[in-house]
């Protein structure tokens, strides 16, 4: 095979390359082509995603308040009932005093 030959036989081997490949990128596109009504119910489909996912950050954000203020009404609660109880600590501080205080007035 002389130079004038082989450069021939990749000539017609790039070509047949070149148009097997254009056939290809042909074919996948005309097999997956997306039709415009198709194109039409991707974009509605979208829309609906995207206002889904507002609403989601709208119910994220309603529940963090909704914790937050149940986390301050448990605190109140919490702190209350901790004034609550040291009230009742001194009654009954108190009532052991006012008993010991009868308890030995009785014995005089």
């Amino acid at each position: 095979m002389n130079r004038t030959e082989f450069i021939i036989a990749t000539a017609v081997i790039l070509f047949v390359a070149f148009v097997l490949g254009w056939f290809a990128h042909w074919l996948v596109n005309r097999l997956f082509r997306v039709a415009q009504s198709e194109m039409g119910e991707l974009d509605r489909m979208a829309q609906q995603l995207h206002e889904a996912e507002e609403q989601r950050d709208q119910a994220i954000e309603y529940y963090q308040q909704k914790e937050s203020e149940i986390s301050n009404q448990l605190a109140q609660t919490e702190a209350e009932l901790r004034a609550a109880m040291d009230g009742l600590r001194d009654a009954r501080q108190e009532t052991e005093e006012l008993r010991a205080q009868l308890d030995r007035a009785a014995r005089t």
